[in-house]
């Protein structure tokens, strides 16, 4: 099944995938789709840089991408040691509590309690995209809307397209508007930051609104051939997928924690909550009793963005270290609920092409 999302990006099928891990991204990639690289948890650029190179490397001369977030400068930038000072004692007394009442264990001495978290300053993804023009990303996609109009140009200019994700209609047009050549219309299914339209609702409503020009891809609750199908009937010209990645072999590359593997693995769709206490910003996690603390009476509000960021960035290290599965902090979507069993992307991968050909074959049948 090829539409013209194939074509303009160069790749065989139209399911773009989105992970943090360059071995996921690779293997989707090698697979025929375009492995999608999050870039946020890399504060270093000499890091970021060679993960880059090992993707030009690995992905047998196919397209990847890359995903930065790059959000409003709220508040003002400057060092992580200034932002730190505007962290309300009350929110770090909250924190440290909650880890104790939870037997959340402290991290090894020596153990660096800011890694990923500076990925989020605005300034952090305007050195992530300089990097990526060194090297071969065939899209770079923000998370956080449209990226600046010196982005866009400086991307054009690599040969790279730009993609932007959309919570809602208006999104898209002004994504569209601003020079974006790729609409991500992201439901509230979907795992880490979204929106509050579903995506049955949202992926119709955005493809009308920028019309035939610009292709949008559908995300949230996609995990399966049918679903890719139904993202078709939709208008859109492909699908974007990110949780269902989260439990394949590849992934373990990166996540080796069995902690993480198991929530995962025995979470239902009605196992995720969407609350603001990762980020700052909306954004669907895994349920548990981390994220259930911050909903209890008493709880501080969460800070806005970067802020949030940086009061938990400690926190989330030490809950990924407990090895208790119910209390890792994992952004995830709804279609977790069928991400039951651990298989590589290859496999992965063809399931999807199978059953969306067949999908569209018994569709075709109906008369």
């Amino acid at each position: 099944m090829r539409t013209r999302l194939c074509d303009q990006l160069g790749i065989e099928h139209p399911i773009v995938g989105f992970t943090p891990s360059e071995h996921v991204a690779a293997a989707i990639s090698r697979a025929g789709g375009l492995g999608v690289l999050g870039c946020v948890r890399f504060n270093d650029a000499a890091e970021l840089d060679k993960v880059l190179s090992w993707l030009d490397d690995n992905t047998d001369g196919r397209p990847y991408g890359v995903d930065v977030v790059m959000p409003a400068t709220i508040p003002a930038e400057g060092a992580a040691i200034d932002l730190n000072q505007l962290i309300p004692a009350g929110h770090r007394d909250f924190v440290e509590q909650t880890l104790t009442k939870l037997g959340v264990p402290q991290l090894p001495a020596g153990a660096s309690t800011t890694d990923g978290v500076l990925g989020w300053l605005h300034s952090v993804a305007r050195t992530q995209v300089e990097v990526a023009h060194a090297h071969r990303p065939r899209l770079i996609a923000n998370a956080l809307g449209s990226p600046p109009a010196d982005v866009i140009d400086s991307a054009h200019d690599h040969g790279m397209l730009v993609a932007a994700l959309a919570g809602k209609a208006a999104h898209a047009r002004s994504h569209v508007a601003a020079g974006v050549d790729i609409v991500v219309a992201q439901g509230y299914e979907a795992g880490g930051h979204t929106g509050e339209i579903a995506t049955m609702v949202l992926v119709p409503e955005a493809v009308d609104a920028v019309g035939p020009e610009v292709p949008v891809l559908a995300a949230g609750g996609i995990g399966s051939g049918r679903q890719v199908a139904a993202a078709l009937a939709l208008g859109a010209a492909g699908a974007w997928m990110g949780s269902a990645w989260l439990v394949t072999a590849e992934y373990a590359a990166l996540s080796p924690l069995p902690a993480v593997r198991d929530a995962l693995l025995a979470a239902t769709s009605s196992d995720t909550v969407r609350s603001r206490i990762y980020s700052g910003k909306p954004a669907r996690l895994l349920k548990n009793r981390w994220t259930q603390a911050w909903a209890d009476p008493g709880a501080p509000d969460p800070l806005p963005m970067p802020l949030q960021n940086l009061l938990v960035a400690e926190a989330h290290q030490r809950l990924m270290q407990a090895g208790d599965p119910d209390v890792v902090p994992m952004p995830v979507g709804q279609i977790i609920g069928r991400m039951n069993e651990v298989r590589p992307v290859a496999d992965v991968m063809a399931s999807l092409v199978t059953e969306l050909n067949e999908t569209i074959g018994r569709l075709a049948s109906l008369r």
